[in-house]
């Protein structure tokens, strides 16, 4: 993790790390070379597509952990009389303008406090890590599958064995994660339907989810909202 110009050691980030390397040669060196076989056309052919998704997703990954996710300018401040701004965010207690305690500034909306980083952020940036993480265990548990349904059916129970804990540990890791991860990508997916997501950096164009681009909608500070173009169209009027 990247902090203060330089690096320094991060559990999580290492836990991650060593879970995608572990799949990966298992999905690889095992799943695909028991049930195709790696010099195989089939073997070759899924070989690639997962490395590709499994390149994509340490790409993402490492991009969302390195990448410097800014700051509130210290000179923010929410103007209420402010005819281009209509709505404002505030809190669900008390109805104030949304203030952090820590930092000492107003939070613009959807801007976080991040204990990380340990100041406010404008916008988070791990939605295509996810697509590329459901994409990659699912196709990995897929192959799993059907690398055991080959074994079953060719009776290959002895020269199984010496790969059990790889399947198993592999399985324990796959389910669990496969789970989890679609169901944060379905609901955020869902944010971002309903304009409620944190996550800015997709841009417009649905094409562009898979490959992010620095190309934000707005400046952090203020976000298209429905107000938008009820304001523009009595104005036309």
């Amino acid at each position: 993790m990247k902090r203060g110009g330089g690096f320094s050691f991060s559990l999580p980030v290492t836990v991650v790390a060593s879970a995608i390397a572990f799949i990966y040669f298992c999905t690889v060196f095992v799943f695909i070379d028991r049930w195709f076989g790696l010099m195989t056309s089939p073997g070759i052919i899924n070989a690639f597509a997962f490395t590709g998704f499994a390149v994509m997703c340490v790409f993402n990954y490492g991009f969302a952990i390195t990448t410097d996710p800014g700051r509130v300018p210290s000179t923010f401040m929410p103007d209420i009389e402010d005819p281009d701004i209509p709505i404002h965010e505030i809190k669900r207690k008390g109805g104030d303008l949304r203030y952090c305690q820590k930092c000492s500034h107003f939070k613009p909306p959807r801007a976080h406090h991040c204990r990380v980083c340990k100041r406010c952020v404008l916008r988070m940036v791990f939605f295509v890590f996810v697509v590329n993480a459901v994409i990659s265990c699912i196709y990995s548990l897929v192959l799993l599958v059907g690398s055991l349904t080959n074994d079953s059916q060719n009776d290959e129970m002895q020269s199984a064995d010496s790969y059990r804990t790889a399947y198993v540990i592999s399985a324990l890791l796959l389910v669990p994660l496969s789970i989890a991860l679609s169901v944060l990508l379905g609901w955020h997916i869902y944010l971002i339907l309903q304009n409620k997501t944190t996550i800015e950096v997709l841009g417009p164009s649905i094409f562009c989810w898979i490959c992010p681009t620095s190309r934000h909608i707005g400046n952090g500070l203020r976000f298209r909202t429905i107000y938008d173009g009820i304001s523009a169209g009595s104005t036309s009027k």
